[in-house]
């Protein structure tokens, strides 16, 4: 148990860690709680979350075959998921944000925003690595167990989404508080930085083909 412990806080830490930097999926989440609520924000950063503990867990058993098979397909990744971005940040652009959260709550779109975040974060396979030079450094997992492994991604994953959580909480605050003039100003915005990320996303991964 105490094993357990010794690794699961420190991987909190790094899961917070990799999770606060503002990118794509935080700006994503921002945008989905200003149109949709705070239940969007929670779905989107419990996906989020969920896919930092694949990887963190494909990093944390030593699963080298597959984590190199991932980083093999990282360019068709990184141009897919840069497209989906572009559409929800179109989407965004052009659909106006709900006031009634009951307009966004239905389990099946909860599930879809769930699903879309799970997908979108797992198009940057890097991550794996990421979480293996991080995981090396500090000294975590270093003669891996099944206990110390599954303490570590458990860490990740809780780290991520504690982030996603109060992230969420923040913009649901500030959403109250803005007028219905501002609110659709911020949700475009936030829907073309979106968009610029995937088009960002896109680019690149043609330059890698090239």
């Amino acid at each position: 148990m105490s094993e357990a412990i010794s690794v699961l806080v420190p991987s909190f830490i790094i899961g917070i860690a990799v999770a606060a930097p503002v990118g794509a999926m935080g700006v994503l989440c921002i945008q989905r709680v200003l149109a949709r609520g705070w239940r969007a924000g929670i779905a989107t950063g419990a996906g989020i979350a969920t896919a930092d503990g694949i990887y963190a867990g494909i990093a944390a058993f030593g699963v080298a075959a597959l984590a190199q098979w991932l980083v093999a397909l990282q360019v068709p990744l990184r141009i897919g998921g840069g497209f989906l971005l572009v559409w929800l940040g179109w989407r965004a652009i052009t659909t106006p944000p709900a006031r009634r959260a009951a307009e966004a709550t239905e389990r099946t779109r909860l599930g879809l925003l769930y699903t879309s975040a799970v997908g979108l974060t797992l198009t940057n396979p890097m991550t794996v690595m990421a979480f293996a030079a991080v995981f090396a450094s500090a000294g975590l997992v270093a003669q891996p167990s099944t206990v110390t492994a599954t303490a570590a991604t458990a860490g990740v994953a809780c780290g991520s989404f504690s982030w996603w959580i109060a992230l969420t909480v923040g913009t649901s605050l500030a959403r109250r508080a803005a007028g219905d003039s501002t609110l659709r100003w911020v949700n475009r915005v936030s829907g073309a930085v979106v968009a610029g990320f995937g088009i960002v996303a896109i680019v690149a991964g043609l330059a890698a083909m090239g």
